[in-house]
């Protein structure tokens, strides 16, 4: 596996579950990986794990003058971005009577402006011919319970990546949204109980849930050359969940 050797990638919320996988099979693929995350903790574990090849920087995409610490690092490091996958997110189970203003902003805070200034920040960096993958959800596009706060963060992603690839012509910069479904991360396993995810994953036509390494493996197609002729999509890796 090499379709990103030299290359430099920074991924945010890449300390656990599908960011880390993700940097897990860049790194396979060759590439330089900076992670991003709130906790430090989690960061060095990932670090000490993918080896030489990753650096670990704490901060969080809602405050802008983390993002700004992020990419002086990368600049003064590496000089450019290849690929950029702003994948940071939150969600809370919350049915509609129950949303608070503190819930909402927080999700929109981080789901929709966080990632639109990790996007706005690192254009400078981007090479020509870069990749912007942004994380987006199957509920962006399905109607779900206790979910309308999160669900609309993410079907703003998913908006803001056709309006960009408008912004972007001329450019040579792609921007593609992944949208995993049922995944096992700890965040899920935490938030759902079981009698919830076995009914999710009796409504998903594989089955069973997805593997982080399964989206990862998508992630890498997006920030490759292999996806050269894309850009304003969104790539489900959803077990059918929202596609019948």
């Amino acid at each position: 596996m090499s379709k990103l050797t030299g290359k430099t990638a920074v991924i945010t919320g890449g300390g656990s579950g599908i960011g880390l996988a993700t940097a897990r099979r860049f790194v396979a693929e060759g590439a330089y990986v900076y992670l991003f995350g709130r906790r430090q903790a989690a960061l060095d574990a990932a670090v000490a794990d993918l080896g030489a090849n990753a650096r670990g920087i704490q901060g969080d995409i809602s405050r802008l003058e983390d993002l700004d610490r992020l990419y002086a690092t990368v600049k003064a490091e590496k000089g450019s971005i290849d690929v950029l996958f702003a994948n940071a997110g939150v969600g809370d189970l919350a049915p509609l009577g129950t949303v608070t203003p503190d819930q909402f902003d927080r999700t929109f805070g981080i789901n929709v402006k966080g990632t639109f200034f990790t996007v706005q920040k690192a254009l400078p960096l981007l090479k020509p011919g870069s990749s912007i993958i942004l994380t987006g959800s199957t509920v962006g596009v399905m109607g779900t319970p206790a979910m309308s706060v999160y669900s609309a963060s993410k079907a703003a992603v998913r908006n803001l990546a056709r309006s960009w690839a408008q912004d972007l012509r001329g450019t040579g910069i792609r921007v593609n949204v992944l949208s995993p479904g049922l995944t096992q991360t700890d965040t899920v396993m935490d938030l759902l109980s079981e009698e919830s995810l076995a009914a999710l994953v009796a409504g998903t036509p594989l089955g069973r849930m997805g593997d982080p390494a399964e989206t990862a493996g998508v992630a890498a197609f997006l920030a490759s050359d292999d996806s050269a002729f894309m850009t304003g999509s969104e790539v489900f890796v959803d077990g059918g969940t929202a596609q019948v």
